[in-house]
This record gives C-alpha cells, structure tokens and sequence, in this order.
C-alpha cells in the first residue's frame, strides 16, 4: 500500500486531480512529448483518469504508453488498474490468470506508474503546465 500512497501523493503534486473537472487536458513542457490528462469521472471520493502521450501505437491507433488511474482522495491511494505499454494485460496473462500472477502484473503496473511520475515531474510537468485540452481532427483522443 506504499506504493499506492507514493502514488497518490506524485499525481496530486503533478496534476492536483482533487480539483480538476472531468474533461481531456494537455501539459506541454516543450519537449515535443505533450502530455494527455482525461478525468473520466469524479465520484464523492474517487477520481478515475487515464494518462497517455500524444503518441499512437502503429498497430492499434491506441495512446501508447498509457495508464487509468482510479485515485482514492479519502484512503490518499492512486492506483493503475490497467497500463498499455504495447500489449494488453490479456495478452500477457491469458484470460483466467492465476491469482498470483495478476497480483505480480498489478504491482508491475504501479511500479511502472511511479517511475513514470517521477519521470514527469523531472521534465518539468505540473499543475502550471496544465491546460484545458481542445480537440481538432489531428489529435489524438484517449479511448
């Protein structure tokens, strides 16, 4: 659960997500790798959100690298329930994955998570580089 609670407190101290309403959002540092923030949805004490690069997998046309997040504002959790970093989970573990597995993938996703955020936060991304995302035709959308 340590790691669940660092996460929480690396994507409030990027994005402040307590505070954004649903919505896409941008954050641009300059490095030609903007950043796409979604808040899916906003519950009494969670916040469900994706995070992806403007960057398209070739085969599938989905973001990629990318992670839904569900972050707990009560119990101060963020967790990545799945991440697409080229496959999807089912194609790693097969459809009925032994418990032991899908708790080792789950922890590889968070752990994949945190070093992300930190990442991000090295290169300058924040509650300042954040900005209200409007869509046109040659943007990428986060499904």
């Amino acid at each position: 659960m340590g790691l669940y609670a660092e996460n929480h407190e690396r994507v409030e101290r990027l994005f402040a997500v307590s505070g954004l309403d649903e919505g896409s959002y941008r954050s641009s540092v300059g490095d030609g790798l903007d950043l796409r923030l979604e808040v899916v949805a906003r519950h009494a004490y969670t916040v469900e959100l994706t995070l992806s690069y403007e960057l398209l997998d070739p085969l599938t046309g989905q973001p990629d690298p990318s992670a839904h997040l569900r972050v707990y504002g009560d119990a101060r959790q963020a967790e990545a329930t799945h991440c697409y970093v080229g496959r999807r989970w089912q194609d790693t573990l097969g459809l009925r994955p032994p418990h032991g597995a899908l708790l080792h993938h789950r922890l590889r996703m968070n752990a994949f998570l945190n070093k992300w955020l930190a990442y991000l936060a090295e290169q300058g991304h924040g509650p300042e580089t954040l900005s209200v995302f409007e869509a046109d035709e040659n943007s990428c959308r986060i499904a």
